[in-house]
């Protein structure tokens, strides 16, 4: 694959609580067609992409938070997507909530090739939210009780034409994600999110969400040289309202495109890898400019 390509990014509108995973392969799979045709050899879904945003719900039972993981992937309801990825020659990233066989459960992203081969799992390590039943919330989110942290630490794939990492949501506002990705060496990060506009331990910060989500995007590549497509489930799901904003970000930190609604919604851009260069052999040359010595402090 060429160092220069046309990536999609395929917002999702909400989906219900008893919207079928079909449904939403179905949805994903119209996109990933309406990328294709536009020329885009990569497509990033958001982050839990099969099911609605469930942790905004407290469950008592393991049968009833269990009902929202996959055991497999490709799983028997996903095998079309992958199957389409493969026809079309189109590579795609998807995020969902992801139960082991050890019983261990996490939010995993998977980077698929454009043969239909996964070549890349990452496991969400920021979790927000918070672990019991917090009833005087509109809604919960309770990542803390129904995820395990991500063991998997913050790896760099080769593959799709250069080297790829992944986040999910809440890791992109943590700066060491961006500059442990950026060591790394990774040129593109994808990443899927479910942001609610309300934040009701801060409500008086829900109209900076949209700011926020952009600062953090734009920060993390400029800082590190890289490029980002960020993805987001969107629009009024189940009673709770998220924010949309997909975009995809040089490592400039320019937004190149970026979503103009909260429904299902493909965007694309140009992504060059070789512009990586710009930052990374100035401003922010690692090898040249940092000074690691100094930083011990973010290590204790």
């Amino acid at each position: 694959m060429s160092r220069s390509f046309i990536a999609a990014a395929a917002q999702m509108g909400p989906i219900a609580r008893d919207e079928p995973r079909a449904s939403a392969v179905a949805r994903m799979m119209a996109m990933m067609r309406e990328a294709h045709e536009r020329g885009a050899t990569l497509v990033v879904f958001p982050e839990m992409a099969l099911t609605t945003f469930f942790p905004r719900w407290f469950f008592e039972t393991d049968a009833e938070l269990d009902r929202w993981f996959e055991t497999e992937m490709p799983s028997v309801e996903t095998r079309s997507l992958f199957d389409l990825a493969a026809e079309l020659g189109i590579g795609f990233h998807l995020g969902y909530a992801e139960l082991t066989p050890e019983g261990t459960h996490y939010n995993t992203s998977i980077l698929v090739d454009e043969t239909g081969q996964i070549i890349g799992k990452y496991r969400k390590i920021h979790l927000p939210g918070h672990q019991e039943n917090e009833t005087w919330r509109p809604f919960q989110h309770l990542e803390k009780r129904y995820f395990e942290r991500g063991d998997l630490g913050f790896p760099v794939f080769d593959g799709l034409g250069g080297q790829i990492g992944m986040c999910i949501c809440n890791d992109r506002r943590w700066p060491e994600t961006w500059r442990m990705l950026g060591l790394g060496g990774a040129e593109l990060v994808v990443l899927g999110y479910n942001t609610p506009l309300h934040y009701p331990p801060a409500p008086e910060h829900d109209h900076l969400q949209y700011f926020h989500n952009e600062l953090s995007i734009q920060a993390g590549c400029y800082q590190n040289g890289l490029w980002a497509i960020a993805v987001a489930k969107a629009g009024r799901e189940e009673g709770c309202d998220l924010i949309g904003g997909s975009m995809i970000v040089a490592p400039t930190g320019e937004i190149l495109a970026r979503a103009l609604g909260v429904g299902d919604e493909v965007i694309t851009a140009r992504i060059d890898l070789d512009r990586c260069r710009e930052i990374r052999r100035n401003v922010f040359n690692f090898s040249q400019h940092r000074q690691p010595e100094t930083y011990d402090l973010l290590v204790k």
